[in-house]
């Protein structure tokens, strides 16, 4: 058991704190409705035909009731036991009171297990079980509707839950217990209801309007004091009570008549409506509950993500000019281990990984701009002259695979905005990935870097490649975080490249090459072009 009151804010998502919608509103009174057309019908043209009286129907109708009360009373304990709610333990301990009493009025009545009833009962004594029955429950609902309302500090349970409900379970066995036994033991002393075991006699009406006048009193005090989901179904169920005694008493008071048959499939109706709110409401906050823990999940695994493509992403963005920076450094010393030492091709090489080391901070922060989304550092370029310095930077890997290039610059092309660190880089990774896949097979390679003028205004720049192509499966992956085709590849250059191109309001896309390789694609709005 649960030894804390929920909090305030979780008790809105209990269906005894829990406001009725409109469609629950609407539902309510649609079975309302329904009761009353089934009433009208079953006590008018129908009210005087008298059927056989089936054994079996009985213990099943006694059963289900059973069934559906002490389920019902089972998670209204446990709907106590989260709130703590004395008026939660009064309609809990009222659910029990009805599934008990059935026990020794289906054992009392006459003809299922012997032919004057179980327990000495005699011939009253089924009948007052009934009443007993159908007044005790309407006085358990008004003892929960007036408790509600009473002082907050009286209102909750201040002791231990599992004294509160071992208590309650014996208090309302103990009250079946004594009715049992009063209305068996004294049942020659008891006013006559039953004229025989089918015919009721005529103090039935005043026994049956007393017991119906309860279960109306119990809608009264729910009405003025509504406000959950219980309450109004609550009000359902004791609608359906006061039909079913109607039913008897209207127009021949007896048993084993169509309304006599009709009344007792309303009480299990009657018994059913919570346990059915009750199901669909623990089945709703399971699926709110599954719908939090997969989204708990998603995020977490999100976070993973993250930080898995940030660490890829640094690593896989470095590894280019720490590379040249390796490459300069062993040329340097090349240099310098010559037997006449060739300083200035040395110093060369020193500079150049100067200037590798330089492009290895500005590619840090432009892999942290990114992620950050902060404004970038942008200024009006010329594409030209971005392509021409991404082409220098990797002259060394075209020259070593025997890579053409064609590369022209259009003079058409307006200017573009952007960051200049994060657009080389973008070429950069789209020429490295066509020279390693150019790399990976025989035949003429090829690399083509282009650009022209978009219809928009905007400028297209093209890199294709004569190299392995990428196959239809891997198109809607490509770039994808983490997916390579690459045996040593990380995964994150092709989504960076597109975080970085749709960060400057453009587009990144991929299409075949004829007759081989593939076309890396992207579009960015003219310098002073607005989307």
């Amino acid at each position: 058991m649960v030894n804390a009151a929920a909090a305030p804010e979780e008790q809105h998502f209990i269906l005894s704190n829990l406001s009725p919608s409109l469609a629950q509103k609407r539902l309510a009174l649609g079975v309302v409705l329904v009761l009353l057309v089934a009433f009208f019908i079953t006590a008018g043209p129908l009210a005087r035909v008298q059927l056989a009286r089936i054994d079996a129907f009985i213990p099943a109708y006694a059963t289900a009731m059973f069934v559906n009360d002490s389920i019902t009373a089972v998670l209204l304990f446990a709907h106590f036991s989260i709130l703590r709610s004395r008026a939660l333990l009064v309609i809990a301990s009222g659910y029990l009171f009805t599934a008990l009493m059935l026990i020794p009025w289906m054992l009392t009545f006459p003809g299922v297990f012997a032919p004057g009833g179980l327990l000495g009962a005699g011939l009253q004594s089924t009948v007052w079980l009934y009443t007993l029955w159908h007044a005790g429950f309407p006085v358990f609902v008004i003892a929960y509707a007036l408790l509600k309302d009473a002082d907050p500090t009286k209102r909750l349970w201040q002791g231990p839950l599992h004294v509160a409900i071992l208590l309650s379970v014996a208090v309302t066995a103990g009250i079946v217990c004594a009715a049992a036994l009063l209305v068996t033991a004294g049942h020659e002393v008891l006013p006559r209801i039953m004229l025989d075991t089918v015919h009721l006699s005529a103090l039935w009406p005043y026994i049956g309007g007393f017991t119906a006048l309860l279960s109306v009193l119990a809608i009264v005090v729910l009405w003025t004091r509504r406000r959950s989901v219980l309450d109004l179904w609550l009000m359902v169920v004791m609608f359906a009570y006061v039909i079913e005694i109607c039913l008897i008493s209207l127009p021949n008071p007896g048993r084993f008549s169509i309304a006599w048959y009709t009344g007792r499939i309303f009480g299990v109706l009657s018994g059913s409506l919570v346990l059915f709110v009750l199901l669909y409401e623990i089945t709703t906050l399971y699926a709110r509950l599954l719908r939090a823990l997969l989204a708990q999940r998603r995020e977490r695994e999100a976070r993973l993500m993250t930080g898995d493509a940030v660490s890829a992403s640094i690593a896989h963005e470095v590894k280019q000019p720490l590379s040249a920076m390796v490459m300069n450094a062993e040329a340097g010393l090349h240099w310098l281990y010559r037997t006449t030492p060739d300083l200035e091709q040395a110093k060369a090489s020193f500079k150049q990984i100067s200037l590798d080391g330089h492009r290895a901070g500005a590619v840090i922060d432009g892999i942290r701009t990114i992620f950050k989304k902060d404004g970038r550092n942008r200024t009006s370029l010329d594409i030209n002259d971005l392509i021409g310095e991404a082409l220098a930077l990797t002259r060394d890997n075209l020259q070593r695979h025997r890579i053409l290039v064609e590369a022209e610059p259009n003079a058409q092309v307006p200017r573009v905005r952007g960051d200049r660190t994060q657009l080389q880089q973008v070429l950069l990774n789209l020429i490295t990935n066509a020279i390693d896949s150019m790399a990976a097979k025989d035949g003429a390679r090829v690399l083509c870097v282009r650009s022209e003028v978009h219809d928009g205004g905007g400028v297209i720049v093209s890199v294709a490649d004569t190299g392995t192509g990428i196959g239809s499966h891997e198109l809607e992956r490509i770039f994808n975080p983490l997916f390579t085709t690459k045996s040593d590849g990380m995964g994150m250059g092709l989504a960076i490249c597109r975080s970085i191109i749709e960060a400057h309001d453009g587009r990144l896309w991929v299409a075949p090459n004829k007759p081989e390789g593939a076309v890396f694609q992207f579009m960015l709005l003219a310098d002073g072009a607005t989307r």
